[in-house]
């Protein structure tokens, strides 16, 4: 209500940062002095006015969210992978960086067409260096253990923030029978195989429901992720997963 002290106050400050804005120029166009700078906040307005009907045509590209998980996807198969409306962004390009030091062959045909092909997988490493700049880089880690039977992921935080963030990926990939312990900032997994399994999460993880999903394509039997999550990107995931030739029911579905 009009009467609520909470209220009064704030119509007090609207009214004077509207007069600071209408009265006291940007700071763009003069510096103020030194006192007033650090007395008074400076206001820029975007003043919008309507009444035109918008109309055009816009091309829009795939969203990064569901494109990261589905570059990995590259690393399961030694076929190349052809991927379009792919966004040029600086996490696809992180990721590129790191799938091909990976020794995965990549190929811009277009902007927004890739092809990757992992026909070899020579060094199943993603390093500090780059998992720092992107925490989606965990990502590597289901595909890289079905494929390689190892593999070696540092944590996002390095040692600091040990295994809390990815430890449903982790106790996902231990009940397909992995072996995982944790040196010195890294992830080290290693699996002669990976078998199929019952797991639920103890919380709902897009990434990690994305890297057991990866991992129970190559996996013996039948895997069944229980309390999963629901998102689009994991859909698109299945999606691109399944015409790669696994068969997975229930994508956007906890189950």
């Amino acid at each position: 209500p009009d009467s609520c002290p909470h209220r009064r106050i704030f119509a007090r400050h609207a009214r004077r940062m509207d007069a600071i804005a209408l009265e006291l120029p940007s700071s763009r166009t003069r510096a103020a002095p030194a006192d007033a700078a650090r007395n008074t906040p400076t206001v820029d307005k975007l003043v919008i006015e309507g009444g035109r009907r918008l109309a055009g045509e816009i091309p829009v590209s795939g969203a990064k969210n569901a494109a990261l998980p589905i570059l990995c996807a590259s690393l399961l198969t030694a076929e190349p992978l052809v991927l379009t409306h792919v966004p040029q962004l600086n996490d696809v390009r992180t990721m590129r960086t790191l799938l091909s030091q990976m020794g995965v062959r990549i190929e811009e045909r277009s902007p927004g067409e890739v092809v990757l092909e992992a026909s070899r997988i020579e060094w199943p490493l993603a390093p500090y260096e780059l998992v720092k700049t992107m925490r989606a880089s965990i990502l590597v880690l289901g595909p890289l253990l079905a494929r390689s039977r190892e593999a070696r992921v540092s944590l996002p935080g390095g040692c600091a923030i040990g295994l809390r963030p990815v430890d449903q990926h982790v106790k996902g990939l231990q009940a397909m029978g992995a072996e995982i312990d944790l040196e010195h900032g890294y992830i080290n997994a290693r699996a002669p195989r990976l078998r199929g399994t019952r797991f639920g999460f103890d919380l709902v993880t897009v990434t990690g429901t994305e890297n057991l999903l990866m991992a129970a394509t190559l996996a013996d039997g039948t895997t069944v992720l229980e309390n999963a999550a629901r998102e689009p990107e994991v859909v698109d995931l299945a999606r691109c997963l399944t015409a790669m030739g696994a068969r997975i029911d229930g994508a956007g579905t906890d189950r």
